[in-house]
């Protein structure tokens, strides 16, 4: 069984994950291309560093050169994004990358990019999997292992210059050069040393690495750059006296922040701080797009610009398509990914690494200082973000009482009112609010509230968890 979610399909090796429904996949998406008269325009194909990654890259393409698709691989693990800029610049149909993000190490998987890098649209990958299930796998078409390498349909590509000079042009690397910065870079064992190492060398700042070590395991962790994993980042910034420490996931498409104190900044906080930075520091002028799960905080900031904060269903692919509609100077998720107009329309922490570091360079100030004097601008607004898993008969209750007979919990504060086009989000008269949705990655519910202070983040979210049952 193949079944995409917001962020590609994921499954357990061995189980979901095997070289049959690879390949199945892979054929899939050859037909698709066929039938839609883009054969020629061919696929470029990349991996991450996980288990199985660059195999299970090499089952896709001895199918897809069977099929007579081209494919253009990049033979080393690189950042997803990689792979999403090479399909943009190469005018590509479409781009296949085997990773599982942040998930587990029991994990691996496949996301889907359309013509010009984009996360394929749902009504794609549905499209995909429906034809997929109609395949037998004794009728797919491939090469022989032997015959893939010296294939003229192959063509293979290990330099990820052209991705990380495309990064450089939109840096002020004169400012970053002089400010003589001290970064401390936390990969977790994932794709992301070579590629902000580079940048952040060639811009003279002085740079050091922490969990860069092949380790298909993780270290023993989710590679998730939150705040509970992020405990070896803060001591490393603050042992050498760091101006700023930037952890990336597993695939480097999301980031997460230590600041100069060792506080741990939020993506909801990272994205609010390099809106503010286009708008002030680099002149720019254009609305901010974010999903339904995302902080608020954006919108005050917007406003205070006379721009407009735009809100999407949960998934990239719908903030990329907003951008693109509105000409929107950023746009990004709590989950921890952005993208910056004029770059590719998906996420990218290697390139929104390199853009916050530049804004310290060019302040003159700390990182902590910068986020302090935007919250004497603005205020502030604190997230709570919660997960709760479930047996497959809670999760036909919950889809029930949750999304059918829209049953909510008696709160405490006015609803102002209540939105179901995505999961289920109460907007409350004060400005808070929270959110409820399962996860399209994960077999779990989700529950976002953000309010004025933490404490009552925190009790919005109890109280859904106490209405419902749910357990962490």
């Amino acid at each position: 069984m193949i079944e995409f979610g917001t962020g590609g399909w994921r499954a357990i090796i061995g189980d979901e994950f095997t070289r049959e429904n690879v390949r199945l996949l892979a054929q899939g998406l050859a037909d698709r291309m066929h039938e839609e008269g883009v054969v020629e325009r061919g696929v470029v194909l990349s991996y991450d560093r996980r288990f199985l990654s660059d195999v299970a890259a090499w089952w896709a393409i001895e199918v897809l050169a069977g099929n007579d698709v081209p494919v253009t691989v990049i033979t080393r693990p690189v950042p997803t994004p990689m792979c999403m800029w090479t399909v943009k610049q190469k005018g590509s149909a479409y781009g296949i990358t085997v990773t599982a993000s942040h998930n587990p190490a029991l994990y691996n998987g496949i996301k889907v990019f359309t013509e010009g890098g984009r996360d394929a649209e749902l009504e794609v990958t549905d499209e995909i999997t429906a034809h997929v299930r109609t395949l037998d796998p004794a009728a797919v078409r491939s090469l022989a292992p032997h015959e893939v390498a010296d294939s003229p349909l192959v063509t293979q590509q290990s330099s990820i210059n052209w991705y990380l000079d495309a990064i450089i042009e939109q840096l002020d690397l004169d400012a970053i050069r002089h400010a003589h910065l001290s970064v401390v870079l936390d990969p977790m064992f994932g794709v992301a040393q070579t590629s902000l190492q580079t940048i952040l060398v060639s811009a003279r700042c002085e740079v050091s690495v922490i969990n860069a070590r092949h380790d298909p395991l993780f270290g023993g962790r989710m590679p998730s750059p939150a705040e509970g994993s992020l405990s070896p980042l803060r001591q490393a910034v603050l042992d050498q006296g760091a101006d700023l420490g930037i952890a990336t996931d597993g695939d480097a498409d999301r980031l997460g922040i230590i600041d100069d104190l060792g506080n741990y900044l939020s993506p909801n906080q990272v994205l609010v701080l390099l809106y503010e930075y286009l708008l002030t520091g680099k002149g720019w002028s254009g609305p901010v797009v974010r999903n339904l799960s995302t902080t608020h905080l954006l919108d005050r900031v917007a406003a205070a610009h006379g721009e407009v904060c735009h809100e999407v269903p949960v998934g990239f692919k719908w903030i990329s398509s907003k951008m693109a509609e509105t000409d929107a100077v950023i746009g990004g998720e709590s989950s921890g990914g952005l993208t910056v107009r004029g770059h590719i329309p998906g996420k990218d922490g290697i390139y929104a690494g390199s853009l916050l570091v530049e804004m310290v360079a060019r302040s003159g100030k700390t990182l902590s200082a910068i986020y302090a004097d935007l919250v004497a601008r603005y205020g502030e607004l604190v997230m709570e973000e919660s997960s709760y898993g479930y047996t497959p008969a809670r999760r036909d209750e919950l889809q029930r009482r949750i999304f059918e007979e829209h049953d909510l919990p008696g709160f405490e504060r006015e609803i102002d009112r209540t939105s179901w086009e995505d999961g289920c989000k109460v907007y409350f008269a004060d400005d808070s609010w929270l959110t409820i949705r399962f996860s399209g990655t994960e077999p779990v519910i989700r529950v976002f509230a953000e309010a004025p202070t933490a404490e009552e983040a925190k009790d919005l979210s109890r109280t859904v968890a106490d209405h419902y049952g749910l357990k962490a």
